[in-house]
């Protein structure tokens, strides 16, 4: 297990930092922040609020109560709706998808942050919200509460009776889709959670979202050059673990499916198109991994899940979002990878 240092925090935000390269930049990262050394570090989310199977609790599992706010290019709001194609609940919990690149949401301020189009034509894949009729994920919020003034983050995870936010991390949500709804979900009896696997789960967990899933977050923001070789160093050495590992067993936890496999999916996914190149990610590409490249494809592979990967959102955001990294918002050509090209991962089959 990798353990992080001790971070020092500067009492200013990280846009104030990027408003000074990129005034257009003020507002997009609203309450992450950045170290003393130049670190880029993550905000906690703010609707915690959970669902339950039990019909007297304040969020009761119900068909068609719920609501998924997304955007094909976030690998966190990607995991939950990976969750719910697994589970079965496309008709239980409805979603939909924001614009790829971020926009203006009010000619008041600065922020740029998720926006919805204005037709279903605007932009493939993308709808427009006709469930609120918001223009924009910061009006949700908004609409949530008038008060807020944190982060706009997807996913949301919206209560349609209630007209409210229910919760808005990730790692949350997913715990929810796979145990609350089973009584309506039509996939119950896959458990991407089990008891047997829990600690397990829960180690890889960590070490993947420090390492790997924020890791090239925090290459890629990164505004010194020691905070990006600590963590361009944490992210190979992960990888490396993660290679070894598969190299033993077709999943990371063992040799079935779990919650850590998504988890770590939703980053190996977007690595050779936008990590490597935008984020400075580039000691190894994923296809340079034997075992990490075909258990991308294994996954990738799963019913369901390659409808949960947008590449052209996915490339689209990364490098039309960012300015202070990407000025004039050039697109790579990429490598085009057939993730549904086969693999070698049966080989662990029983």
């Amino acid at each position: 297990m990798f353990s992080l240092p001790a971070i020092s925090i500067r009492p200013f935000h990280l846009p104030t930092l990027l408003r000074r390269a990129d005034p257009s930049m003020s507002s997009r990262f609203a309450h992450d922040v950045l170290s003393e050394a130049g670190a880029f570090v993550r905000a906690p989310s703010s609707f915690r609020n959970f669902i339950s199977k039990n019909q007297a609790s304040q969020f009761p599992a119900e068909s068609g109560r719920y609501h998924l706010y997304i955007s094909y290019a976030c690998p966190w709001a990607s995991r939950c709706l990976s969750f719910l194609k697994l589970k079965g609940l496309d008709k239980a919990i409805s979603y939909t998808a924001v614009k790829s690149i971020l926009e203006r949401t009010k000619e008041t301020d600065e922020h740029f942050g998720w926006v919805f189009p204005a037709s279903s034509t605007e932009e493939a894949g993308a709808e427009p919200d006709h469930l609120n009729g918001a223009r924009s994920i910061r009006e949700l919020y908004e609409l949530a509460n008038p008060n807020y003034s944190g982060r706009y983050t997807v996913p949301v995870l919206w209560d349609k009776k209630l007209k409210t936010i229910v919760n808005n991390e990730s790692s949350e949500i997913i715990r929810m889709f796979n145990t609350e709804f089973n009584d309506i979900a039509e996939n119950a009896d896959l458990n991407l959670y089990p008891s047997h696997l829990q600690a397990a789960i829960d180690e890889v967990n960590e070490l993947v979202y420090n390492t790997i899933n924020n890791g090239v977050y925090k290459c890629g923001f990164a505004t010194k050059q020691g905070p990006y070789d600590e963590a361009v160093v944490k992210l190979y050495n992960a990888l490396d673990k993660c290679e070894e590992i598969l190299s033993r067993q077709r999943y990371i936890c063992g040799n079935e499916l779990t919650e850590a496999d998504i988890r770590l999916f939703v980053t190996l996914i977007r690595f050779d198109e936008v990590y490597s190149v935008h984020f400075k990610c580039n000691k190894k590409l994923l296809r340079e991994y034997p075992n990490l490249f075909n258990y991308t494809k294994d996954i990738y592979q799963i019913p369901g899940i390659s409808g949960t990967v947008n590449m052209e959102h996915i490339k689209k955001h990364y490098y039309g979002s960012h300015p202070n990294i990407n000025p004039h918002g050039i697109i790579p050509i990429g490598s085009n990878i057939d993730y549904s090209a086969s693999h070698d991962r049966d080989r662990f089959s029983n």
